[in-house]
Formats: C-alpha cells, sequence, structure tokens
C-alpha cells in the first residue's frame, strides 16, 4: 500500500466495528477506507488483546463468536508494531508526560512517529493530551 495514507487506531475504534454505540459510524467509515486500500492501519500489537478483552466483557458474545472476531481481526493485516527500542522509550516518555497508560501512550506515540493521526474514541485520553501529542490525535466522536 505504497503512497497510501497511514492511520493508527486504537482499541475503542475496532471495537465500533462489532459493536453499534457512539462513534460506530465514524469507525466503520475508517475500516471500508481500509478495506478499499485508502488508508493503511498501523497499530502497537497490543491491539488484537485490547479489542477482544474489551469485547468479552461487554458481555455481547460468546467465546465462540470472541473466537471469529479473533479470526477476523488477523485478517485484517494491520501493519503491527513491536513496542521495543526508542518506541518503547517514547511510550514510556508520553505516559509520564501526559498522565495515561503506556498502553494508551503506545497509540499516541505511533502515530507521532509515523506522522499521522491517531483515530480513538477515548475521549478522556484527548482530553488529558498534551502538546506536541495532542495535534497527533484525532476523536471520532467528535
Amino acid at each position: 500500500m505504497s503512497g497510501v495514507e497511514k492511520a493508527v487506531v486504537d482499541a475503542s475504534v475496532v471495537v465500533k466495528w462489532f459493536v453499534e454505540e457512539e462513534g460506530s459510524e465514524e469507525a466503520l467509515a475508517i475500516r471500508r477506507r481500509y478495506i478499499e486500500e485508502e488508508v493503511e492501519i498501523v497499530a502497537p500489537e497490543l491491539i488484537h488483546f485490547e479489542v477482544l478483552n474489551a469485547l468479552r466483557y461487554k458481555g455481547l458474545f460468546t467465546a465462540p463468536e470472541i473466537k471469529r472476531i479473533a479470526e477476523s481481526l488477523d485478517a485484517y493485516s494491520f501493519d503491527l508494531r513491536s513496542l521495543r527500542g526508542e518506541y518503547a522509550a517514547q511510550a514510556v516518555e508520553a505516559a509520564f508526560e501526559n498522565d495515561v497508560t503506556v498502553y494508551d501512550s503506545s497509540y499516541v506515540s505511533l502515530a507521532r512517529r509515523e506522522g499521522t493521526r491517531l483515530y480513538t474514541g477515548d475521549q478522556k485520553l484527548v482530553q488529558k493530551l498534551k502538546e506536541p501529542y495532542r495535534k497527533f490525535v484525532k476523536d471520532i466522536r467528535g
């Protein structure tokens, strides 16, 4: 997908692909753009863990359904990044500077490293971010 726009999405966005809730329409538009190869999705490796865990605790799916969702996530073939080296150092620094989890800062730091935007449905995260981090984040819920 060379030459295609890159975007980072967090688990809150991907969960909305499977559960209708506030922001689902915007999340599904990102998925459509990915499927139509208009955008490349880059994410930390932990995204699959976070999505499956969030869906499990929503109480809307059976174990077999979540297994099928896991297969679906794998089939999307996102460009997943390991939290190592300089990327890990930047994520830790961002976590401390913004008083957020390393989980959340790994998404923000990846967007910053890639010179792109993180799409999220996590308004609390957006509100906690300071500059220069905030400019790399877009709340899909407005």
